[in-house]
């Protein structure tokens, strides 16, 4: 008969990808050894063994993981009974709240997804779509102006730009938290998309140069919530 699992599973589980995802936002992937993950769960290594079969799959359920929770908050607040504003302010108070928790989740999401294998990063983009997508639909709710003049897109991807590398200068132990940042990105989405106007295309000029295009990287890559642009 095969032994069955103890009652604390999943609680173990959840605090060995703790422990390692802070290696990971520490050391970074490759530095960090499945010795070094076993020695900060406190564990054996082949006890450890027994939650995940290698470090790999320590990586793939960190960065899936950190953004199926995100996937499930833009959800949650999508189905809320919200006036447009109100709800783009939640949407940017929540996503701060959960990286608030989830920081060392968000730095591997940010640094160490080009690790991972093109099946696994293509199905993380595809969920860091979905997350995008519910920010971009809040926004052309809120401003549908913006989303005629073909601008919902690109303040999506600015208020993401704003939020995803927060953890670069933002201490846990500054006077300034996630929630208090949250309302402060909140006041300026909602104070400054309104002004945003689209570009005159007559009066862009672009000058031709001789340097050669970028190759893009055959590796697949991922970052954070941003997903691609395409």
């Amino acid at each position: 008969m095969a032994r069955g699992r103890a009652a604390n599973y999943e609680d173990q589980r959840e605090m060995i990808l703790a422990r390692a995802a802070e290696l990971f936002a520490n050391r970074g992937y490759p530095a960090t050894s499945m010795n070094q993950v076993a020695e900060a769960a406190g564990l054996s290594k082949a006890t450890l063994y027994h939650y995940y079969r290698d470090k790999y799959s320590l990586l793939v359920e960190i960065a899936e993981g950190h953004v199926a929770r995100l996937v499930a908050m833009v959800e949650d607040v999508q189905a809320q009974p919200l006036e447009p504003e109100a709800r783009v302010r939640e949407l940017v108070a929540r996503i701060m709240r959960e990286y608030a928790h989830a920081q060392h989740a968000h730095r591997v999401l940010t640094d160490d997804v080009r690790f991972l294998d093109p099946k696994d990063c293509e199905r993380i983009r595809a969920m860091q779509r979905r997350v995008t997508a519910g920010f971009a639909a809040a926004l052309a709710q809120w401003h549908p102006e913006q989303d005629v003049a073909g601008l919902v897109k690109p303040l999506t991807m600015l208020l993401f730009g704003m939020i995803n590398w927060m953890f670069t200068w933002l201490r846990p132990e500054g006077e300034l938290t996630h929630e208090t940042m949250g309302s402060i990105v909140a006041d300026l989405l909602v104070g400054g998309v309104p002004a945003v106007r689209a570009p005159d295309v007559t009066t862009i000029s672009y000058k031709s140069t001789k340097t050669a295009p970028r190759r893009r990287p055959a590796r697949a890559e991922a970052t954070s919530t941003e997903g691609d642009n395409t």
